[in-house]
Formats: structure tokens, C-alpha cells, sequence
């Protein structure tokens, strides 16, 4: 008797929610019964899921299982977990190495292909807009989430010795000021792209496309377009390729992640965590579905468009790492490729919706844990600085750190590395917080895309 493909899904939804059920919480509610039986359970519940995957052959149900199978592994096998973290780094590399092609072929065939340059001028203006309007509604619901659930009041724990390390080598990093606004220009593209500088290509790419839309000559314009277009097309097929190593990269990084923080850190951090999660569950349902709304984009076909980059974003907590296949996908689903070109790699560095409600969060708990009181005032003038120094730096290695670390040593009675203790939960929030600024940039184009009029909404529905 054949099985269907939507009675499939729902095993795989059974199976996944029983695995993480006995993972975090049948052992330690029932620490006296049989731990092995436990966990013969679970690897065969493991085994079917990953069954369940082969037969409905979904990127998106691989990375699911690759993520609760790394993080059982980080559990009872430490040493081999620890030598699996390679497979992220790899995956990471290789994903990195197709980015600047990717958006240089997709921006210029977008852009020179239409020559409309004031459309170009416009989709920038509308896309800066959004971005400040809507990472400013995430910082204060990010205020207003820790003040109600004041989670650093009463908590009393100590830095651990690497997370004091640790924030000390990610702020010996910051040793000089750069002006962001000035970094946004690029000075030597090959520089710019072996630096990762994901912002500058997008420069250097519209810059260029609008030089080639200039040019009078069409056997010289077309026979850049071309390449263009073949670059772009190959580094889809590049992206394609990539994604088979996806599940086996989650998994490694998972259980790295688990084998080196373990999951106990979790207990004495809880409240925090639950708090930015639930600020980022309020975020999606308050902010961004309405906009969805409002923008009448189809919310299923765009919800099915973004799963495999938003949860390759959790598993990874890298937004790099999503990027190629969010373009593709939101490609298909329907918004043209100058809009994706240029939305989506600028939201990259402009529109970090999660990042931005957990800064905010972030500086107001490490206050509540020293006992300072913050007046209403002083929290907004936190969020107005965090307006500015949360733009501009995706990239940068423990950025996000940086940022609170700067942000917490302006109030008075405190000093950087009193941040640290947040690192021992860091791995996690940042898995939370990069799978919504995915989920925040993809609505960004297709929101844009509509604005312009260009959202093809009958090519979304197919």
C-alpha cells in the first residue's frame, strides 16, 4: 500500500516532536528510570525520521532531522561531535565563495537588463525605509518583552572562564573606530569579496550594472548581459549542489555546539532565552504577518518559499549561509531578480530584525542582573543608539557581542566584559535571532516587489 506524501509529513511532525520531547525533557522530569532505554528509544524514533526524509526528499525535512540528530549526538558521543563541526566550516566556505558572483550576475542582469534607473534609486529608498521603520518596531518589542518579564532581576551567575575569554578576544577586535557609512563604499572589489564584504559588492554590482546600461553599444552591452545572466544561472546550479552537503553541515554544527556548551547552561539562562523567543514569536505575529497582509503577499506559497533558507538560518545560525538558496527561492516564488539582487543582500547589513529586538533585550538583562535600574528615558536613548551602531556590520565575527558590549559599558556602573555571561547561551539565541532576519529580508522583497507592482503573483501561486 502506498503512503502519501502529506501522511508522511505529518509522521515526520509526530516522530520530530516526540524526539525532542524525550531530548530536553522526559530524561531530566524522570531522571530515575532507565536513561539507556531512554535513548534506544529515541535513536529509533531518529532512525524513522530520518526514513520519513529519504522517502519525501525535502531539504527542509533533512535539516530538521539533521538538527535534533547533531544535537543528541553533542549529547552522548562529545569527542566525535567535536570533530564534526569541520562539516559547517566547509559547508560555510563554499557557500561564502559563491555569494559575490552570485549577486553580482543577479544585480546586473536585474538592473542592466531594464535600464530603468530611477527604478533603481527608488527600490533603494523604499528599501532603506522599511528597514529603519521595521528593525525600530523590533527593538522596542525587545524593551517591552524584558520589561515584562524582567528575566535579569534576582539571577546571580558567574561568567564562565572561556566566555570571559572569549568576549575579551571578540573585543580586542574592535580596536579601531570605523566610519560604517564610509565602509559601505568599496575601494578594491577583489578585497571587498575575499573579505566577505557582502554590502560593497552590492555597490560595486549596481554601480556596475548601471554603467552597462549606459552603454550605447548593444553588441558590447549584450555580450555583458549574457555572461551575466550564464554567471548567475551557473551559481544557482552552484547553490543546488551545495544544499546536498546542508543536512550533513547542520548536523556537524549542532552537535559541536552541543558538545561544547552542552545543554545544562540552558537552566540557569532559561528565562532569557524564553524571553527573546517569545519576543520573536510576538514579533512574527504582530509585525511581520500584518505586513504580509497588507502587502497581499500569499502567505502559504511564501511561507513554503522561505522554510529551507529560515531553517538552514537556525541550524547554522548564519544568514550568510541562506542567503544563495533565499534568492533563489524567493526568485521563484515570484519577485523579480533586481529586487531579490538588491533586497535581500543589503537587508543583509540594513534589516537584522531579530538581531535588533535582541540587542535591545540583551542590554536591559545585563542591567536587571547588576541591580541598575533603568528609567524609561534611558532605555529609549539605548534603543536610539542601537538604531545606528546595529547597522552596517554583518560579517564581522561576534558582532552582535561587540555591539552589546559597546552598548552596555555607555551605562554608568558597568563594563563591557559584565556581557559576557550571555555568551554561555549565545549559540542559541543567535539561531533564533538569524532564522527571523532570513524570514524578515525575504518579506522585505517580496514587499518591495509588490510596491513596485512587480510581485508576479500568478508565478507565486503555480
Amino acid at each position: 500500500m502506498k503512503i502519501s506524501k502529506s501522511l508522511f509529513t505529518i509522521f515526520w511532525y509526530v516522530v520530530t516532536f516526540l524526539n525532542i520531547a524525550l531530548l530536553f525533557f522526559v530524561e531530566s522530569m524522570v531522571p530515575k528510570m532507565d536513561p539507556i532505554g531512554f535513548r534506544l528509544v529515541r535513536y529509533g524514533l531518529m532512525a524513522f525520521l530520518c526514513l520519513i526524509s529519504f522517502k519525501r526528499k525535502k531539504l527542509s525535512l533533512w535539516i530538521f532531522s539533521s538538527m535534533i540528530i547533531g544535537v543528541e549526538v553533542g549529547m552522548d558521543f562529545p569527542a566525535f561531535a567535536l570533530e564534526m563541526e569541520r562539516f559547517g566550516k566547509i559547508f560555510l566556505r563554499l557557500i561564502k565563495s559563491l555569494v559575490a558572483p552570485l549577486i553580482f550576475g543577479t544585480l546586473v542582469v536585474g538592473i542592466a537588463g531594464h535600464s530603468n534607473l530611477k527604478q533603481v534609486g527608488r527600490i533603494g529608498l523604499k528599501s532603506i525605509l522599511y528597514f529603519e521603520i521595521v528593525t525600530t518596531i523590533a527593538l522596542f518589542i525587545g524593551l517591552l518583552a524584558i520589561n515584562v518579564t524582567q528575566a535579569g532581576v534576582g539571577v546571580k551567575v558567574e561568567a564562565r572562564a572561556q566566555d570571559k575569554e572569549k568576549s575579551i578576544e571578540l573585543l580586542a577586535q574592535k580596536a579601531e573606530h570605523k566610519d560604517h557609512f564610509v565602509e559601505i563604499f568599496p575601494e578594491n572589489i577583489a578585497k571587498s569579496i575575499a573579505e566577505n564584504q557582502v554590502l560593497q559588492v552590492v555597490i560595486f554590482s549596481v554601480i556596475f550594472a548601471i554603467g552597462l546600461g549606459m552603454v550605447k553599444n548593444e553588441k558590447h552591452k549584450a555580450t555583458m548581459l549574457n555572461f551575466s545572466e550564464s554567471l548567475s544561472e551557473v551559481m544557482f546550479k552552484f547553490t543546488d549542489i551545495i544544499m546536498y552537503v546542508a543536512p550533513l553541515a547542520v548536523f556537524g554544527a549542532l552537535a559541536s555546539t552541543v558538545a561544547k556548551s552542552g545543554v545544562d547552561i540552558l537552566f540557569n539562562l532559561m528565562k532569557l532565552v524564553g524571553t527573546l523567543y517569545v519576543a520573536l514569536l510576538v514579533f512574527v505575529l504582530v509585525v511581520l504577518v500584518p505586513i504580509a497582509l497588507i502587502a497581499r503577499v500569499p502567505l502559504l506559497k511564501f511561507l513554503k518559499a522561505v522554510t529551507e533558507p529560515v531553517t538552514l538560518a537556525f541550524a547554522t545560525a548564519s544568514s550568510e549561509a541562506a542567503l544563495p538558496k533565499a534568492m533563489e527561492n524567493m526568485e521563484t516564488f515570484g519577485v523579480p531578480k533586481k529586487i531579490v539582487g538588491f533586497v535581500l543582500p543589503t537587508g543583509y547589513s540594513f534589516n537584522l530584525d531579530g538581531t535588533t529586538l535582541y540587542l535591545s533585550m540583551a542590554t536591559v538583562f545585563v542591567a536587571q542582573m547588576a541591580g541598575i535600574h533603568l528609567t524609561i528615558g534611558e532605555q529609549i536613548g539605548i534603543c536610539f543608539t542601537l538604531m545606528l551602531t546595529s547597522k552596517g556590520v554583518a560579517g564581522v565575527r561576534g558582532a552582535s557581542f561587540v555591539i552589546l558590549a559597546g552598548t552596555v559599558g555607555d551605562i554608568e556602573g558597568l563594563n563591557p566584559e559584565s556581557a559576557s555571561v550571555i555568551l554561555a547561551v549565545d549559540a542559541l539565541m543567535d539561531m533564533g535571532r538569524t532564522s527571523i532576519n532570513v524570514l524578515g529580508n525575504c518579506l522585505a522583497s517580496a514587499v518591495i516587489a509588490r510596491s513596485e507592482g512587480e510581485l508576479n503573483v500568478k508565478k507565486a501561486l503555480l
